[in-house]
């Protein structure tokens, strides 16, 4: 410190002081200090505070990543001695109560040390290091070579003399490297490991020196570290996700029959290759395992990866990529994709057992008949003479010789199907089955371990031998029979199945041996866990060797046999062959289908991931399932999206209904929607062909993830219920029942509507679809050029119709694409032309070698995005003789649709209540117009709709006016007021009030501070106000920068008695705010969004109205000022977002009176709007500690029980609630006989330093002999009544009180117990003075007399009632108020307003006395509730304390916090919890947080502790959850859990004084505590969409872990410091998204430079670490300067 210059000075406060520091220091090194008050005293009025040396440091231990030791089969054995068993194998034994984490794991003892090593490429032997064996047959000596065979691609092997795989595509490792290694690769010695690095930055990619490598003869073992969490691939299986979850899953990767039915065995394919996409920069690797053995792969939290095979050696080749495509590209190793004739690419239809060919015919006619894009049949085997190969059934089939005729009339094809199994048995007759003679001449089956007798299983067919195709002799046996076959019956394809290979006995009609091949020490997590389950036994013998080592190589060679099959049935024609089974290389000649699924909701999900994965393994599911009767939503959903399935294949089993489409009826909506997007795939499909050609000499992929394109994207990562074609074409189905609304997530693009042909209003975001039964979503990427061709219903004519292109331009006014187009058959690959598009437009014939016999042309261009018709448009063809002149296209063929380029997003919707219709639009004198477009209205107001300006008056600080309306149909539910009145008041706040002179209406008795002297300088005024008169319109415009915002001269503005209106434009598309309401971003998303707002007892939910009215909203200009907007009105409402951008109000009572204020910074705008409604108040300190609350405690004993275990475990805590149970049959004021123990509990713990807070709802119970309570209030008059002219009785709701002596029987529905259990509830009205005097008496009795607390916690104060409206259900008077004219978009509104609390007609009494409608206050209930609370807690407390309310309104934060509700124990209410305090941060309730883990449902382990801290950084931080679900506080888990909690919570304990002092510049100066980045950051445009991190004040960034299985985190990052570990570390980035590592125990906190936050060590409670010395930690700017502030007091005092 000898070179840095402190200076401090104090100012005296009342009750406390505040200290400013500043600091100013000149080292080179940037480095933070932490600094101690050293014996410094500073005087206050009430005590003195010394310090002597401060240690502070946080330290983070992390432990070793685990590798699991694979247990022996026995698992008897190992679970009777787990273990001895463990120790035995020289392994370390760890017992962890988190699932899936091994107990077992290596020590450092095990592996192969290296004797050589060479520089330029790697050649080493290794010598295994003395240790256990795990499973015996240990290989001491093995070889180890390594090369780069390419600049992108490394290649490792551990070997011996051993079975290596026979790839025909892959070359051995050869002696001449073509790139130097040393870059890439790094060895290690003792114990042996590598590490591959990314040679441009060094960053380690796959890291084995952390586990030893195991290489015995029938296991090998090798785990990698990886450096990212996002890995993709591992196959076949079917993953629920595309992206893998690493906690620890094992994968079993062993060719099988098995149905794919969601859980994680093995399948057909054998893939051990993973993608792995590094971070955001898009840089990616591959890995793939050239391995055929039986495996499993294990993906754990580390990241880490565990391989273990049975057998074979370690053959590891590494891809690197910039990109993941370009990994896809890379992995041309096993062979480019084939690329498959034109006429594969159409839809195609099948099902197992049609039963004859006069059945399929009529199969084919119905399809054809309604019309349906179609162009191949298949038959299953039930074409077949008894299911046996190469042959058909002579009865039900007789005329299959000639069904390929059949359909080639009509331009269609034949495919039909072969299975591997060849019968024993003669044909019918006793003929002899010459397939199986002349197989059996030339040796071609499969033998048993003596290499001689055939194996014998079964099949289809019955009693069966198995083709070797591994042999030649079968193979040449199979091609001969095929082609006998196609002598006999002619096709055009071939289908290859159950060639994993299956068979229907356990290894072969004999049964196996027991034999180390048959039963290996280990046997990976395959289905069964039997290696010879439905299939041969391993002994067996084939030609590239043992069955154990070549069986998930039986489909490869079955398609290396079978492609020299076809070449020589069709030689110079190009074909299709279809297979199960596959392993890497099958692509290079076949495609594949995702196996025999079934027809669910489930099987049409994970589709898409499938597709995905084949993209890398480098496709389709069956269409409408393959087992069980598929619904006719599932199957119409399923053929929308199976249009766009690269292999389009509609097919399922015997014994189910048909699901070819037109058997749902030829008029049926399947039919229709059907047709119209296989229409669409049939004209794209040049496009798709050309995808297919890039990937057959590219090695693109076809079916692409967005992270493909959108690699910097973090939200594209785990996106798999969508799907690109290529680059450019975006598919998103419905994959959920009964559904119409679909989020899909629209990267950072324009894009368009491919059937409307409109520009999407948004990007990089999630945007709600509306697509009803018959839509799916498909949009086109803008900077594509598609081609197209007019569609038929086949392809064989479709390609003689006139070509088009679809042109969609991008940011940039630009487009390219490509076109590669041949006669679709030939398998001449230079035989075709391709053509580059380029914007202008350019075409580019890059290779000529095909001319289109029908001179084809392209008739129709379409060009999306021309905001204005082109004055002209010219045509120049350019030839070998050079470029003509310009030949100019009539104007009658140019047609420019202006409408579309407008996104119809200047529609304000006429009709917002359901049930819209032509006829009724147009009574209203408004517009219809049908859209395509997701959300946008039919109905909507002509430009003039509206009023006119009358007798305008302006003086210096106002104006006003009457407006007179301009036509209003009769025929509107609501008759317009004649001649309101606006008038205009002008200040540093603008006030906006429109009101009906003729008639008193409500206004809201919410006092505001507005200046008492309007501004009649308008140089001193930030904005400027014009008046459009015709129609009325208003226009704020900002002075400083010109933008406008707020106009209202939009149409369709409407002022009557039970239904205001009124509509604005925005200045930007950044708009938050408006509540309370679960919303999934921040800002908001203007597509059409209405949003309603009512208070009610509803749990948070998307679009649901929650607990509390919050009308205001802050813009964010494109300029980075600010302003804000408050509507004061108390009535039901709604608002409404459009793409405009612009905004809706409807509001069905009072008046419009809106207050706008001007910033400019969105800081300012907090501070000027809480100005307005009032500052926050300042909590107690002890009220920012962590606190505890449970609904269900069943006595008191609970609570001491979770109050002495929190002490043992030493987690800072400082309040403990009771909740309901507390009381008497849930009665204010009264103790339950459980609880008697309650109140010497709580002195207790308030002598040791806790708080205690109670829960009071405002229901009393009306139902009790003596209690007075409610015996008070009746004297008192203090009830919610109905009006005199209904009666003047109470208002009757039931609510939680029970009546008196009833037992509960909880099991029964909820509306029956409410009916026999609750008592009759009456609701006092707090705008009553003699209310508020009455609560307050009951809460002073009840501490005086009952028991002490701290604070108060009120709830069910919308008012939330059990019944609708009263008891009985009909409410008095007209029932008008309950059933509104305009009933705005509420929850459960067809029960009307009454649902879940009062009537309507209800009056309560305003403190002057004026008598009110329910109707008009009911959202005030719980402000007018709060402050009658907090008066009462301060005066008989005589502290501070707290007051906690569930229903607020605009003014409630100046007495009390808000907890976000009754949430779900689910990770989506975890991050958006943060959008709901950032929300209430901008509403002034900065007493903010959510119930940490979850109120309803059981928490789950992981989402609890993350919960929990992120929950340590909400300012009220309380765990709390519901009745009937298991405890989730910190000790309720284990002691892991505990720790973390622990840690994080000391770390929040000592910055409460930074805490304490943010919560007092709110109260003092209205300033933000939770803080959105883009209030600091509001000149990095990136901020302004950032949700999932946030700041205490200015200087302290949260970065949460937000997802399941999350051990990494993206966060934007400026000039920050590490808190958590490393606090003197600059992270070294500014503006740029991170990836930080966040494991399990660890939140993201940072420091930013340029700031001191003061600090205290912390304890167990706020009382006892208030003693402790304080600090100051100093992060030093890029000047070497900090800044930051301090007030300190006793923390309780009332007092300013």
């Amino acid at each position: 410190m000898r070179d840095s210059f402190l200076s401090v000075r104090t100012l005296l406060r009342l009750r406390g002081w505040t200290v400013f520091l500043n600091l100013e220091h000149h080292r080179s090194d940037k480095k933070s200090i932490s600094i101690d008050l050293v014996n410094t005293s500073i005087e206050t009025d009430h005590t003195d505070y010394a310090t002597s040396s401060i240690d502070f440091s946080c330290k983070a231990c992390t432990t070793g990543t685990m590798v699991v030791v694979a247990v022996n089969n026995d698992k008897k054995d190992f679970n009777l001695f787990p273990q001895l068993t463990c120790e035995q194998r020289g392994c370390c034994w760890s017992p962890l109560d988190t699932p899936n984490v091994p107990w077992c794991f290596f020590s450092s003892n095990h592996g192969y040390t290296i004797f050589t090593n060479c520089s330029f490429f790697i050649t080493a032997e290794l010598s295994r290091m003395p240790s256990p064996s795990l499973f015996g047959a240990d290989i001491q000596q093995l070889s180890f070579h390594a090369e780069m065979q390419t600049s992108n691609r490394l290649r490792f092997k551990v070997t011996k003399k051993r079975f290596e795989v026979p790839h025909e595509h892959i070359n051995t490792v050869t002696s001449n490297p073509s790139t130097p290694i040393s870059d890439a690769l790094e060895i290690t010695n003792e114990p042996f490991g590598l590490i591959v690095r990314r040679k441009e930055n060094k960053k380690v990619l796959f890291d084995t020196t952390f586990a030893p490598l195991v290489f015995a003869d029938q296991f090998l073992q090798l785990s990698a570290k990886l450096p990212s969490h996002n890995i993709y691939g591992l196959g076949e299986h079917v993953h629920q996700n595309y992206r893998h979850d690493t906690n620890w899953r094992t994968w079993p990767i062993f060719t099988r029959d098995a149905f794919p039915n969601g859980g994680t065995h093995n399948l057909y394919g054998h893939y051990p290759f993973f993608l792995c996409l590094e971070d955001n920069s898009g840089k990616s690797f591959g890995v793939f395992l050239l391995n055929s053995n039986a495996m499993e792969v294990t993906l754990q939290p580390a990241p880490a990866v565990t391989y273990r095979t049975i057998g074979g050696i370690l053959d590891f080749f590494i891809f690197f990529g910039e990109t993941p495509e370009q990994v896809v590209q890379e992995f041309e190793l096993i062979g480019r994709p084939v690329i498959p004739p034109y006429w594969s690419l159409g839809f195609q239809l099948s099902r197992w057992n049609y039963g004859s060919l006069s059945e399929v015919k009529k199969t084919v006619e119905r399809n054809r008949a309604v019309g349906l894009p179609y162009d191949i049949q298949y038959t299953d085997i039930d074409y077949m003479e008894e299911k046996k190969d190469f042959t058909y059934d002579k009865v039900n089939f007789k005329d299959l010789p000639t069904f390929a005729d059949y359909l080639h009339e009509k331009g269609q094809k034949y495919i039909l199907i072969l299975d591997p199994a060849i019968a024993t048995s003669k044909l019918i007759g006793d003929v002899a089955y010459g397939s199986y003679d002349r197989g059996t001449a030339k040796n071609a089956w499969v033998t048993e371990s003596d290499g001689k007798t055939h194996l014998v299983g079964e099949v289809w067919p019955g009693e069966t031998v198995f083709p070797d195709y591994t042999s030649q002799n079968c193979i040449d046996w199979w091609v001969d029979e095929y082609d006998r076959l196609y002598k006999e019956v002619k096709h055009d394809a071939l289908w290859i199945d159950m060639n994993e290979v299956a068979n229907f006995k356990q290894g072969s009609n004999k049964g196996c041996s027991v034999n180390k091949l048959n039963y290996p020490p280990y046997t990976p997590r395959i289905l069964d866990d039997l290696m010879y389950s439905k299939t041969l036994c391993m002994d067996a013998k084939q030609a590239w060797g043992n069955h154990y080592d070549v069986h998930s190589l039986y489909g490869y060679s079955m398609v290396l046999a079978t492609e020299q099959a076809l070449q020589r049935v069709f030689g110079g024609n190009r074909t299709l062959m279809l297979t199960r089974s596959s392993f890497p290389g099958v692509g290079k000649y076949s495609g594949h289908w995702l196996g025999d699924n079934g027809a669910n909701w489930n099987d049409i999900k994970w589709a898409i991931p499938g597709m995905l994965e084949f993209g890398l393994f480098g496709i389709g599911a069956d269409i409408c399932g393959f087992f069980d009767d598929s619904s006719e939503e599932l199957c119409r959903r399923w053929m929308q999206v199976g249009a766009f399935y690269p292999f389009s294949r509609n097919h399922n089993a015997e014994g189910y209904k048909p699901q070819d489409p037109a058997s749902y009826g030829a008029s049926s909506l399947l039919v229709a929607t059907s047709k119209h997007y296989l229409s669409i795939r049939y004209t794209l499909l040049p496009y798709l062909y050309t995808l297919f050609y890039k990937a057959h000499t590219s090695g693109d992929t076809v079916v692409r993830p967005l992270l493909h394109e959108f690699y910097s994207d973090s939200d594209t990562w785990a996106v798999d219920r969508q799907f690109l074609w290529g680059k450019y074409l975006l598919i998103t189905p419905v994959l959920d029942p009964g559904v119409d609304r679909v989020q899909g997530y629209f990267p950072d693009a324009v894009w368009y509507d491919y059937e409307t042909r409109e520009r999407l209003g948004q990007r990089k975001t999630h945007v709600e679809l509306f697509l009803p039964a018959d839509k799916l979503g498909l949009h086109i990427r803008g900077g594509a050029i598609l081609p197209t061709q007019e569609p038929d219903v086949t392809t064989t004519h479709s390609r003689l119709r006139p070509m088009g292109l679809i042109i969609a331009l991008d940011d940039n006014n630009q487009a390219t694409g490509e076109l590669f187009w041949d006669d679709g058959d030939s398998r001449v690959k230079k035989n075709g032309v391709c053509v580059s598009f380029q914007n202008v437009l350019a075409m580019d014939v890059t290779n000529a070698g095909y001319s289109d016999p029908n001179n084809l042309k392209f008739e129709t261009i379409t060009v999306l995005g021309v905001p204005h018709a082109p004055s002209a448009v010219f045509v120049i063809h350019i030839g070998p003789g050079g470029a003509s002149d310009p030949v100019e296209i009539k104007n009658t063929s140019i047609h420019h649709d202006a409408v579309k380029e407008a996104l119809d997003y200047q529609r304000v919707d006429c009709h917002p209540e359901e049930n819209s219709n032509e006829a009724e639009c147009k009574k209203r004198g408004c517009l219809w117009e049908v859209s395509a477009a997701e959300n946008v209205p039919w109905c909507f107001y002509p430009e003039d709709y509206g009023y006119n300006v009358l007798n305008y008056a302006e003086t210096a600080t106002a104006c006003s006016f009457s407006l007179t309306p301009l036509f209003f149909s009769a025929s509107l539910p609501r008759s317009p007021i004649l001649n309101p009145i606006l008038k205009l008041t002008y200040s540093h706040v603008l006030l906006i009030q429109i009101w009906d002179p003729s008639t008193e209406r409500f206004e809201v008795p919410v006092p505001l501070t507005v200046p008492s002297t309007p501004e009649s300088d308008e140089d001193k005024r930030l904005y400027k106000v014009s008046v459009t008169e015709s129609p009325f319109g208003i226009q704020v415009v900002r002075k400083s920068t010109g933008t406008t915002i707020w106009d209202s001269s939009m149409p369709g503005f409407i002022f009557s008695n039970m239904f205001i209106q009124i509509s604005t434009k925005l200045s930007s598309k950044f708009v938050y705010g408006f509540g309370e309401t679960e919303h999934t971003s921040f800002k908001h998303d203007l597509d059409y969004h209405t949003w309603g707002m009512f208070a009610k007892d509803q749990p948070p939910g998307y679009k649901m109205n929650c607990y509390g009215v919050h009308p205001f909203y802050m813009g964010l200009e494109n300029t980075g000022d600010a302003h804000g907007v408050l509507l004061l009105n108390s009535n039901a409402m709604d608002v409404t977002f459009q793409p405009t951008p612009s905004l809706t109000y409807r509001t069905i009572g009072g008046i419009l009176d809106f207050y706008m204020v001007l910033g400019p910074t969105p800081e300012m705008v907090v501070q000027e709007y809480t100005s307005l409604v009032g500052r926050p108040v300042l909590p107690a300190y002890w009220s920012l500690g962590f606190q505890l609350c449970r609904y269900g405690y069943a006595n008191d004993s609970e609570i001491e029980n979770l109050y002495t275990d929190m002490k043992k475990a030493g987690i800072p805590y400082d309040v403990q609630y009771a909740d309901i149970d507390y009381m008497e049959r849930q009665l204010d004021f009264v103790l339950d006989s459980e609880f008697q123990g309650l109140p010497a509990l709580v002195d207790r713990m308030r002598a040791e330093g806790m708080r205690f807070i109670f829960i009071l709802d405002p229901a009393i119970s009306g139902n009790e002999t003596n209690y007075p309570a409610f015996e008070k209030g009746v004297a008192q008059d203090v009830f919610i009544k109905w009006p005199k002219e209904l009666g003047d009785g109470i208002v009757w709701g039931k609510v939680w009180p029970d009546f008196p002596n009833v037992t509960v029987d909880e099991d029964l529905d909820w509306e029956t117990q409410v009916q026999i259990y609750r008592s009759y509830a009456a609701f006092p009205d707090f705008f009553r003075s003699q209310t508020a005097a009455w609560w307050h008496q009951e809460i002073k009795d009840f501490y005086t007399n009952v028991m002490k607390f701290d604070g108060l916690w009120i709830d069910m104060n919308e008012p939330a009632s059990f019944v609708h409206g009263t008891v009985g259900g009909t409410c008095l008077g007209e029932n008008l108020l309950e059933f509104p004219p305009y009933m705005p978009p509420l929850e459960s509104k067809h029960e009307g307003l009454k649902h879940k609390t009062l009537c309507m007609n209800s009056e309560q009494i305003l403190s002057d006395g004026k008598r009110v409608k329910h109707y008009d206050v009911h959202n005030l209930y719980g402000w007018s509730h709060t402050k009658p609370t907090y008066d009462a807690l301060l005066d008989v407390t005589g502290k501070r304390g707290i007051v906690v309310t569930r229903s607020t309104y605009p003014s409630s934060g100046k007495w009390a916090g808000h907890w976000l509700g009754d949430n779900y124990a689910t990770w989506d209410q975890l991050y958006k919890s943060i959008i709901g305090m950032m929300e209430f941060s901008l509403f002034g309730i900065p007493y903010t947080g959510a119930d940490i883990c979850g109120f309803f449902n059981k928490a789950d382990y992981e989402m609890c502790l993350r919960w929990m801290q992120l929950g340590a950084f909400y300012p009220y931080s309380r765990n709390h959850n519901g009745k009937g679900n298991p405890r989730q506080d910190p000790v309720a888990w284990d002691d892991r859990f505990a720790t973390a909690s622990k840690d994080v919570l000391n770390i929040r304990y000592t910055l409460l004084p930074y805490l304490y002092t943010l919560m007092f510049e709110a109260h003092t100066q209205g300033s933000t505590v939770v803080r959105p980045l883009l209030h600091e950051f509001t000149n990095d445009k990136t901020t302004w969409d950032i949700h999932r991190q946030f700041l205490w004040g200015p200087a302290l960034l949260i970065s949460p872990a937000l997802d399941a299985v999350c051990s990494t985190i993206q966060m934007l990052d400026f000039f920050f410091y590490y808190f958590f570990k490393h606090l003197t570390q600059d992270v070294g980035v500014r503006g740029k998204w991170l990836t930080m590592q966040t494991p399990l125990e660890r939140i993201n906190l940072h420091v930013r430079g340029g700031y001191i936050l003061p600090w205290q060590k912390p304890e167990s409670n706020t009382k006892l670490s208030r003693k402790n010395p304080l600090g100051l930690i100093v992060a030093l700017s890029d000047s070497g300067t900090a800044e930051g502030s301090f007030f300190w007091d006793d923390g309780e005092g009332i007092g300013e």
